[in-house]
């Protein structure tokens, strides 16, 4: 007899499979990620049909088989289908699944990841009718989640030689730890020069400050500069998903 085992997870990605199988990846609580078959879930008379899809926040239950963790029950506990109203937060939503997806590879339980996952689409739900800047609320959950996989900036001093920054000359390098000198940068040309507010932005988004960053008015400059660093790190901890 198989047994049976019961968690909650988030549905980050799903495949469809023959005969109406679809795969889903879940990140969840007491396992991390997993990968489960749902059996017949695109046909209309399944059972599994309302309580799990993309974005969904589920109580699942499924068995270890032979080769693959088959889905046996689910019940919604939230869907974020506001995500599908908005163009720019599905597109972030899609950020962060890529993100789990690329970083993630293997089953080990990490409730800190869970709860940081859960925690962001609850706040981008949240904030949707307000219309905030949600590409702020992505980079909160991405640098936290970098912190996390022990990937851990250095956005004070200098991360090659410790010295002090210089406000008007500051740089910054995935590959040698974060925030990078004017001395240290000039022996390395891919390294790229940044601007002290997205500095600023880095060191509460790492300090968990998320009420102060919420209410952050980031120039446009300084939204690119976010979104080419993001792209450095990507770059750097994960080549193969470029």
């Amino acid at each position: 007899m198989s047994l049976k085992y019961k968690t909650k997870g988030f549905v980050f990605k799903k495949n469809d499979k023959a005969e109406a199988t679809q795969v889903f990846s879940f990140f969840t609580k007491d396992f991390g990620r997993i990968e489960t078959n749902a059996k017949a879930i695109r046909k209309i008379t399944s059972k599994l049909r309302a309580d799990v899809d993309m974005f969904y926040f589920s109580e699942i239950e499924f068995i270890q088989g032979k080769n693959n963790k088959i889905l046996t029950d689910a019940l919604k506990i939230k869907k974020f289908d506001n995500l599908y109203k908005n163009l720019n937060d599905f597109k972030i939503a899609n950020q962060v699944s890529y993100v789990l997806d690329s970083f993630i590879k293997g089953q080990e339980k990490d409730e800190k990841t869970f709860d940081l996952l859960i925690d962001f689409f609850e706040k981008i739900s949240l904030n949707f009718k307000e219309n905030k800047n949600h590409q702020l609320l992505f980079n909160y959950f991405f640098w936290n989640f970098l912190s996390l996989q022990g990937y851990c900036l250095e956005v004070k001093d200098c991360a090659i030689c410790k010295g002090k920054i210089n406000p008007y000359n500051i740089y910054f390098s995935a590959k040698d730890g974060g925030v990078v000198c004017k001395d240290c940068a000039s022996k390395f040309k891919e390294i790229k020069k940044i601007n002290s507010d997205i500095v600023k932005v880095l060191r509460l988004i790492l300090d968990k400050e998320w009420e102060t960053v919420s209410r952050l008015k980031i120039r446009e400059v300084s939204q690119e500069l976010l979104k080419n660093i993001y792209k450095n790190a990507i770059y750097v901890f994960c080549p193969t998903h470029c």
